[in-house]
């Protein structure tokens, strides 16, 4: 098969399409020739030699994709060959096939095309483990999310509003903050010439927000404990501006704050699958209704996959990046 190869750590020239052996699938995996797999950030990363798959997984870039079940190992019982899935990966995804564990598939929602899917179960895990799962949002909340137009804030922004909550919105420009309030966002603020603080304030009669999703890191970490309300809940998922900082501890402990972080690669598959479950239970519904919808930016051939990283380096885009095998 073909497959995306890092030749060097370094930056996107360093990626080469290169004729690979076919992955072989376990007892409980499935084999999915790709239609489609979604950039991520961590892979830009894993492209520097900042994130390295976990021991055992594919060395191959792509945390997510879809396509059509080709093989399945013996222990599967869910999936037939020909079905259309879509699946989080450990590593892979930008490749002609993966082999992932059952466990980590679900079917293509109804009305979305193959193609789109690939967009979803990264963003859908994250979203549906942190900000609902660990962090509890629930209706008539307050939420900010941070890079609202990123594929993470354009999931979360819908997701959220689906689920009742009052949605709060960072990004850097007024054709990305468009996007946002296009997709439901009700307060849409430029940081770069807003304080995000000020106006989380303005919005809420000084009370603050309930949960934040936060993947600047070390420069909002303040900040975001500023403006949240009693009882707030802020998740880190991501340190664009850094990983160290000083804070304030007082506000945490008068306002009863709680601070949390977490990723998807590096969790089992027994917690990847409970995730999964949850995401199909909860998620995959407001999917087939139209009301949450893939945002596809661009979509790349395997062979451009320099030009995809370029793009993503770029913070120009609004919403997923795709691969196309």
């Amino acid at each position: 098969m073909k497959a995306v190869v890092i030749t060097s750590e370094g930056g996107p020239e360093v990626l080469r399409i290169q004729e690979v052996g076919d992955p072989e699938i376990k007892e409980d995996e499935v084999l999915i020739r790709v239609s489609a797999s979604a950039l991520n950030s961590g892979d830009t990363y894993q492209r520097q030699g900042l994130y390295p798959p976990p021991p055992g997984s594919s060395t191959y870039l792509g945390l997510e994709c879809s396509g059509v079940v080709e093989a399945v190992g013996k222990n599967v019982s869910r999936w037939r060959i020909g079905d259309q899935v879509c699946a989080l990966l450990s590593g892979g995804g930008y490749a002609e096939k993966v082999a992932v564990p059952e466990g980590q598939v679900l079917p293509v929602p109804p009305g979305i095309s193959v193609t789109d899917a690939a967009s979803l179960p990264e963003v859908a895990c994250t979203i549906w483990s942190t900000v609902f799962m660990m962090s509890r949002l629930s209706a008539g909340e307050t939420f900010l999310v941070h890079g609202g137009s990123s594929g993470i804030g354009t999931f979360a922004i819908q997701i959220a509003k689906y689920h009742g909550a009052r949605v709060f919105v960072t990004a850097g420009s007024e054709e990305k903050l468009a996007a946002c309030k296009d997709l439901g966002a009700d307060v849409c603020i430029n940081y770069k010439t807003e304080d995000f603080v000020a106006r989380v304030k303005e919005e809420t009669e000084q009370k603050g927000v309930d949960v934040i999703l936060d993947c600047i890191g070390a420069s909002y970490l303040q900040r975001n404990l500023d403006c949240l309300n009693f009882d707030g809940r802020l998740f880190i998922v991501g340190f664009l501006s850094g990983v160290a900082t000083q804070v304030d501890l007082r506000g945490l402990l008068a306002k009863r704050l709680t601070v949390q972080a977490a990723g998807l690669r590096y969790r089992s598959p027994e917690n990847k699958a409970a995730i999964m479950k949850e995401v199909e239970q909860n998620v995959w519904p407001a999917v087939a209704e139209g009301k949450v919808k893939p945002v596809v930016f661009k979509c790349f051939s395997l062979s451009e996959a320099v030009e995809a990283h370029r793009l993503i380096e770029s913070s120009k885009h609004i919403g997923k990046i795709l691969l196309l095998p």
